[in-house]
């Protein structure tokens, strides 16, 4: 059963909007007929290996053009071209495998991903400054990329996607070598950042979305399967199902429940 999030935008339009939509992952189509509104809030996108999690965040970014539906974002309809750039300037990413130049330090390579936002160039360093504390990377805010740990570079990743202050920010797998400690210290991070902005998580962590989002989206083989509260979610784990915690057994609930109707 599919449950519409009580999480209304600010105005008019939903940060994030698709109907029907469909995106291609080369000749495979990855996401199928999704149906989808995110407002202002964290929102965790679950799902198993395969079922178009970060096919949707690259077309949410406008790296991937959809092939078939519709996609809004912050109002703009993303097959608009003229729209395209402006927009761009107001979202946030951070892929799941993000590139740099490893000669890089932090704050230059930060700095570069400001400029490509085309923030204005007297906002910069302070917002670069600010990013970089908020990942707790002041003290390696010189060091080069490549000297720099997997944990390290992904809050390089993490500190780029938000040094705009974007107002849809999509984050693909953000945890991925972190250690507990800088988990629960992300988990903070997202909830601020969700007060003004669209967030959007993917992750294999049940637990991180039940511990930092107010919203829950899963979706199998490109479609949709349940959206609601993390508490709805531990709800239904309680009843049973496979996992270690209410939350995970939650999800292969509703997992087995849609693969069985379907």
């Amino acid at each position: 059963m599919v449950t519409d999030t009580e999480l209304r935008p600010s105005t008019t339009a939903w940060p994030v909007e698709t109907e029907q939509l469909r995106v291609k992952a080369g000749r495979h189509l990855a996401v199928d007929g999704l149906d989808l509104r995110l407002g202002v809030g964290v929102h965790g996108l679950l799902g198993p290996n395969g079922a178009g999690k970060t096919t949707l965040m690259r077309a949410l970014s406008t790296v991937e053009r959809p092939s078939g539906g519709r996609l809004r974002l912050l109002g703009e309809d993303v097959t608009n071209g003229r729209a395209l750039r402006p927009l761009r300037s107001r979202l946030g990413y951070l892929p799941q495998h993000f590139g740099f130049y490893p000669r890089f330090t932090v704050r230059e390579y930060v700095e570069y991903v400001a400029w490509l936002r085309e923030m204005p160039r007297a906002d910069i360093p302070e917002a670069v400054q600010r990013a970089v504390e908020r990942v707790g990377l002041t003290d390696r805010a010189d060091s080069r990329l490549k000297a720099l740990s997997g944990g390290m570079l992904r809050r390089v990743g993490i500190a780029q996607a938000i040094v705009n202050g974007p107002a849809v920010l999509l984050l693909d797998e953000p945890t991925v070598g972190l250690d507990p400690e800088q988990r629960v210290e992300f988990r903070t991070l997202l909830r601020e950042l969700g007060q003004d902005s669209c967030v959007l998580v993917s992750t294999h962590l049940v637990e991180d979305v039940v511990a930092a989002c107010s919203d829950v989206v899963l979706v199998d083989k490109g479609r949709l399967v349940w959206q609601g509260v993390p508490a709805d979610l531990t709800r239904l784990g309680e009843q049973g199902g496979v996992g270690d915690s209410a939350a995970e057994r939650g999800y292969s609930t509703l997992l087995a429940n849609h693969r069985s109707a379907a």
